[in-house]
């Protein structure tokens, strides 16, 4: 018997591991996920279990506007880190400051919420249970969002700045994959408390 000799060719794979800022904000968004969780679960385990009003059906309005800009900035944050990508750091500021404007009207509309339901309504986060479920997971995202401003202000100020190059696109796309999260958890709190829970 002849023993043919095999000369096997090394292949060296290459693994492309991702950035530690994308792996840091995804360790970030599953923390951040199981804490909307418990508070989603909490309102729904105490709708209707108010011994007082007012009660949802009562008070809320549905804020479709806001929503709408809200979950709009979600394209506009998409397209800012496109723009930049590709070079375009006039389009980026443009449609990050477009983000910021949409995230900041969403603000606004829940704080004008909030002063009608304390001062016309007399809904407070003492009032009632349906009072404290619904200022802790409104004001739980309503939180998010500010630190998600103020992040997206700090870039904007930057790029106003000059300092803001195509070389920093992989940082802005961490930063949009935070605000993707925020607007991904307004759909559920919309769901919850406007739809489910009225």
């Amino acid at each position: 018997m002849n023993a043919t000799s095999i000369t096997v060719v090394e292949q060296r794979i290459e693994w492309d591991r991702p950035s530690r800022g994308r792996v840091g904000m995804f360790a970030l968004i599953a923390a951040e996920a199981a804490i909307f969780t418990i508070f989603v679960v909490a309102y729904l385990f105490y709708v209707g279990k108010s011994l007082t009003g007012p009660l949802p059906k009562d008070v809320l309005s549905v804020p479709v506007f806001y929503t709408i800009c809200l979950l709009s900035s979600s394209l506009t944050i998409h397209l800012a880190a496109k723009a930049l990508r590709m070079g375009s750091v006039r389009s980026f500021g443009i449609l990050w400051l477009a983000t910021t404007a949409l995230g900041a009207t969403f603000l606004y509309g829940t704080a004008s919420e909030w002063h009608r339901l304390i001062y016309q309504e007399g809904l407070t986060i003492s009032t009632n249970l349906f009072g404290t479920t619904y200022y802790s997971l409104v004001g739980l995202h309503g939180f998010h969002v500010v630190v998600g401003l103020i992040s997206l202000s700090l870039v904007m100020a930057f790029t106003l700045l000059g300092n803001v190059r195509a070389e920093h696109a992989e940082r802005v796309d961490v930063l949009s994959l935070y605000w993707h999260f925020v607007d991904a958890v307004w759909i559920v709190v919309f769901t919850v408390v406007y739809v489910i829970g009225r």
